[in-house]
């Protein structure tokens, strides 16, 4: 399979290409500085030149918080790009595979979410996420959209790199108990990327690591992978943070992955099992 590979610089971009690459795809891997997806004609150029198979698009804009303070770049990184990674693919018929989030819901619902449920995004980021979204099902059955949330991987800037950090040079450290989600490791969620788009399979699927947390929970995980104890982690509210952020957060994060169950694929493993992989290569 012929697979090009967009934001192939961030975090979950580089284990896609490895894990195509694995496979023994022709991965064309590419960052902003070989192909700007806001502009039209590079992504036209790009994608009808190499006429890959399958467009895997993990590209987009993902500072949250400085979302909101720049709504237009925001609305033409996250959805504006991904009408033209749409069009483009319709023209080769590659089929699309674009990266969403749980931030398109409010995060009011006492259960996890499923993939029929209403979006209603409550930040600029999740607003033009679903924007994105729209983008690309315009193809029909000519793309998949995946959910995911609370992504962390070996490559790039996370919070689990981010934890691992402040337990080397902090006594104590405090993160929100009334947020709640499914840590999602790239290592584990990349491969799954591949098989919708080897498999062309269409419409919304939520991907995450099984097992759900607070982020304090999953702190004192990440503390105890270290070696260290959990007593170091203490929880605070989401109104208690100094200095408060500019993005709401949804306080329920949860998706349930009822696509990948139905369908008969494989779901990805316990998040603690991932975890524990991760600090240790860390």
């Amino acid at each position: 399979m012929r697979v090009l590979v967009t934001g192939a610089s961030g975090q979950l971009g580089r284990d896609v290409v490895l894990a195509c690459e694995a496979s023994g795809d022709t991965v064309f891997g590419v960052d902003r500085a070989r192909l700007d997806v806001t502009d039209r004609d590079q992504v036209l150029a790009a994608i009808t030149g190499l006429a890959p198979d399958a467009v895997i698009h993990c590209a987009a804009w993902t500072a949250v918080d400085a979302c909101e303070s720049d709504p237009e770049r925001a609305f033409i990184a996250n959805a504006l790009a991904v009408r033209w990674v749409a069009e483009a693919c319709d023209r080769v018929q590659a089929h699309l595979v674009h990266v969403s989030t749980d931030y398109v819901f409010d995060g009011t619902k006492p259960t996890a979410y499923h993939e029929w449920d209403t979006p209603n995004p409550q930040s600029v980021y999740g607003s033009t996420k679903l924007a994105g979204e729209h983008e690309a099902l315009m193809l029909g059955v000519g793309a998949a959209v995946v959910r995911t949330s609370w992504v962390c991987g070996e490559y790039g800037n996370n919070m689990v790199k981010t934890i691992m950090h402040l337990a080397e040079h902090r006594p104590e450290l405090s993160f929100v108990d009334d947020q709640r989600g499914h840590p999602t490791f790239c290592a584990d969620l990349a491969p799954v990327l591949r098989r919708l788009a080897c498999d062309r399979r269409s419409g919304v699927h939520h991907v995450t690591n099984q097992g759900d947390v607070s982020w304090y929970e999953f702190a004192q995980a990440v503390v105890v992978a270290t070696g260290r104890s959990a007593e170091m982690v203490r929880p605070i509210a989401t109104a208690d943070l100094q200095p408060p952020r500019p993005a709401a957060r949804p306080a329920n994060s949860m998706l349930d992955n009822v696509v990948l169950r139905a369908s008969g694929l494989a779901l990805l493993p316990d998040f603690r099992e991932s975890l524990a992989g991760l600090v240790a290569r860390l």
